[in-house]
Order: C-alpha cells, then sequence, then structure tokens
C-alpha cells in the first residue's frame, strides 16, 4: 500500500487548507485512514480518523475546526482545515491500518506535508 499526500503550504493565521491523501495497491476492504502531525521537538500526534463507515475521530485541539472526510471509490482522505492557529504548525501525515480483529493486519504512512501557518 502506498500514501501519497498533497496540499501543504504557507497560509496565515485564520485562513484554511485542504490536505489529500490517496491510497493505492493492495488496500483491504475495512480500513482506518487518518492524519497526524508532528511539529519540530515535538511527539506525533493524532489529528483525526476516519472508517469506511464514515465514523470520525477527532483530538480536542482541532475538533470543531478541522473536518476528516474519505472517498472510498477514490481511497482517499481529505482534511479540511479552517480557522487555522500557529500551533497547527507542523509535518501532517496520513495514515492508514486495518482494525486489531481483521485477518489482514497493516498499517502505512505516508510521506508528510508541511503546513505552516504564520501570523
Amino acid at each position: 500500500v502506498q500514501l501519497q499526500a498533497s496540499g501543504g503550504g504557507l497560509v496565515q493565521v485564520g485562513g484554511s487548507l485542504r490536505l489529500s491523501c490517496a491510497a493505492s495497491g493492495s488496500i483491504s476492504g475495512y480500513n482506518i485512514m487518518g492524519w497526524y502531525r508532528q511539529a519540530p521537538g515535538k511527539e506525533r500526534e493524532l489529528v483525526a480518523t476516519i472508517n469506511n463507515g464514515g465514523s470520525t475521530n477527532y483530538a480536542d485541539s482541532v475538533a470543531g475546526r478541522f473536518t476528516i472526510s474519505r472517498d472510498n471509490a477514490k481511497n482517499t482522505v481529505y482534511l479540511q482545515m479552517n480557522s487555522l492557529k500557529s500551533e497547527d504548525t507542523a509535518v501532517y501525515y496520513c495514515r492508514t491500518q486495518t482494525p486489531s480483529w481483521a485477518v489482514r493486519r497493516y498499517d502505512y504512512w505516508g510521506q508528510g506535508t508541511q503546513v505552516t501557518v504564520s501570523s
């Protein structure tokens, strides 16, 4: 499985960006896709996840500002980021994994895309 992320860039505080991540290869019928981020000097953290059925999970720090969605037909996950803050500056990584109960287990990460929010 390969993940190709895009959409990062430089934006001012209060602005918006939309990230995309397309998965290709031997993708399991049921999988969870998500976005994580890592700021300089900090550990990688969860931003949001979504499963095939559309159930979502958000970090408290982004709830109400970010929206994760997916197009199952295109195996693509999106992250709409609104009302961006300087503390959202980080490298954003997409991830796809199968749940612990799945017969076929995998866990793949994309290459990361830089998001910089300037004040």
